[in-house]
């Protein structure tokens, strides 16, 4: 059998059961759908909550670390980029995926406001040289606790959400996330 006959064989099997193709692939969306939101039930939308947020803690930020908030951070991210929505990631240094999507983290960072935790990942030395070796110069809020995430209902790493202008917490991810998904968000939570 020739390799067009394969082809024609194929694209003909492909016409005729056509309607079992659209009914598994709108069954595989509904069960990713399903997990997504089974995995960010916990997260709270609206304003952001928590005196977790207020907690002084170190951030990595241009080569240096220094004591602040994650709230304090959001508002010097929102006064330094008026009108615009903030990435919000969650991320661990034994995670992963958080090590898969490292890239596209990085390219979202080049065209949009982003602000990184690293949880549970240990004492800012030891995030600093972890970010160094892998070529991260993330704005970073180190949160050996993990008591940002906990106030915000994250669960598991990597986790991704949009603040809004107006300090409201939207579009929440966990797990695997394509940077079209990513950025989608962000222009979503408009």
């Amino acid at each position: 059998m020739s390799l067009s006959s394969r082809l024609r064989a194929w694209a003909a099997g492909l016409r005729r059961d056509w309607k079992r193709h659209i009914r598994s692939l709108a069954l595989f969306a509904g069960v990713l759908l399903a997990v997504q939101l089974w995995q960010t039930r916990d997260v709270a939308g609206g304003p952001l909550p928590g005196a977790a947020l207020d907690a002084p803690l170190a951030v990595l930020a241009g080569g240096g670390v220094r004591q602040s908030s994650l709230r304090a951070e959001i508002a010097a991210l929102q006064a330094a980029h008026p009108g615009r929505n903030i990435g919000l990631y969650v991320w661990a240094d034994w995670c992963p995926i958080c090590k898969t999507i490292q890239g596209t983290v990085n390219g979202l960072t080049q065209d949009h406001p982003v602000i990184t935790v690293a949880m549970q990942s240990g004492p800012p030395e030891k995030v600093s040289r972890y970010m160094a070796s892998r070529g991260l110069a993330w704005h970073t809020v180190v949160d050996p606790q993990s008591a940002i995430p906990g106030a915000l209902g994250f669960g598991a790493v990597p986790a991704f959400a949009v603040v809004t202008p107006t300090g409201e917490l939207r579009w929440p991810t966990v797990g695997l996330t394509s940077g079209w998904g990513l950025r989608a968000r962000l222009w979503l939570a408009r």
